[in-house]
């Protein structure tokens, strides 16, 4: 989220730091070393030699800006409760160096009522005054990674304040870098559109993946029964069933407002419902992976296991609540030998996961040797000719097999 605001704000001739607190982080910035593989570095790092953008974590320099915007994570606690850590040690810094006359943007994602029950009285703590000496607004991210349609600059910014003047004044300095600026009533209605949106997605998500397992029992192609739902010209929006979901925001945000509502005595049954259905998604593709060793007269023990795609998402790095990972662990807590190919991601490392492997060099080789190959992630500089020649069985997860090729092996279609 941080990076791409970065870019569109040095592109318009502004003066930009970029403050973490991750020392290894901001080194390899300024050595110009790119982390985030779909992020283009050229551009920026030619601005950390010309001294436009400064990468740094010395929070000293907070005094030196005009307008701050909070990029941080909002993870869940091992009790599917809002950590707001991130955001709270983030307002505590900037209080500390907090002056007269800036502009403080939260767009880390979390529930309503955060900007203004949880930020701003920490901004007070100092005695400075809200919409008078400083001006608070929030403003929530609406990244997409790999999307090349559409980008930070081309998606509409919505923007709610504390008050008429933070207001203006988000709406404003976002006019200088977006196409189009979208001024709501408060923060907790720019909170909640995040919310919404995410929540949306996420029971649309659980809905197809429920109807995948059923139609699969029925012997009915749940893709091709979307596509063909996809013709009606009104009134259906088309989702599609994977592996489980993934990402910091799907199955992050309906916690947050699930949490939110119990504090107001509220039950969001039918999202903690969806909840339940796409964390299980995980184990129904281990329970197609084991219907693919039945058939050769295999258990899971010993079993070879190549699983194809870590990443939540295809032609992306990010392997933040990435499915995969829930469907490794299983598959080893079977007794299974499991190892995995991801042209995006190198080296896996997970502490969550307490996992540290490297991905698969010699493919065809690899596919050949695996009891089962399984497709988690569709990334689409994957050879999967070569795959379905060369596999003895493939649960695909993503249905990227239809479009590949005539099958000669054996295949079950997760």
């Amino acid at each position: 989220v941080g990076l791409p605001l970065v870019k569109l704000f040095l592109e318009e001739n502004f003066f930009v730091f970029g403050f973490d607190i991750d020392q290894q982080k901001i080194k390899k910035m300024r050595r110009g070393e790119r982390y985030i593989k779909h992020i283009e570095f050229d551009y920026l790092k030619e601005r950390i030699k010309r001294e436009r953008f400064i990468p740094t974590t010395d929070f000293k320099n907070l005094k030196e800006t005009d307008a701050i915007i909070i990029c941080v994570p909002t993870p869940l606690n091992k009790r599917k409760e809002p950590d707001l850590t991130a955001v709270i040690n983030t307002a505590k810094a900037i209080a500390e160096h907090l002056r007269i006359g800036q502009l403080i943007i939260l767009e880390s994602t979390t529930y309503p009522g955060t900007t203004k029950d949880v930020v701003l009285p920490i901004l007070k703590e100092n005695g400075l005054k809200a919409e008078k000496d400083f001006y608070l607004c929030f403003s929530p991210e609406r990244e997409d990674p790999g999307n090349k349609k559409f980008t930070t600059r081309n998606i509409p910014k919505v923007v709610g304040g504390i008050g008429k003047k933070s207001l203006d004044l988000g709406a404003l300095l976002y006019s200088q870098v977006v196409e189009k600026v979208v001024k709501v009533s408060s923060c907790e209605v720019a909170e909640a559109t995040k919310m919404l949106e995410n929540t949306f997605r996420a029971v649309n998500i659980a809905l197809v993946n429920e109807l995948k397992i059923f139609f699969n029992k029925l012997g009915v192609d749940i893709w091709e029964v979307i596509g063909a739902s996809s013709t009606k010209p009104f009134g259906f929006m088309p989702f599609y069933p994977g592996p489980g979901w993934g990402g910091h925001c799907i199955p992050i945000d309906p916690f947050y407002l699930v949490w939110k509502a119990k504090e107001s005595g509220i039950s969001l049954k039918f999202i903690e419902l969806a909840g339940e259905v796409n964390t299980r998604m995980p184990h129904y593709v281990v329970g197609r992976i084991g219907r693919a060793l039945q058939q050769q007269k295999k258990g899971f023990k010993g079993a070879k296991i190549l699983i194809l795609g870590v990443a939540y998402k295809k032609d992306i790095d990010d392997i933040r609540e990435s499915p995969a990972l829930v469907i490794m662990d299983i598959l080893e807590g079977k007794g299974a030998s499991v190892r995995y190919y991801d042209p995006y991601v190198p080296e896996l490392i997970s502490q969550r996961h307490k996992r540290k492997m490297k991905s698969l060099k010699n493919l065809v080789q690899d596919v050949k040797e695996a009891d089962v190959v399984a497709i988690v992630t569709d990334h689409s500089n994957i050879d999967y000719c070569m795959v379905i020649r060369n596999s003895k069985f493939i649960v695909d997860t993503r249905n990227v097999i239809k479009g590949a090729g005539s099958l000669k092996n054996e295949l079950l279609k997760g």
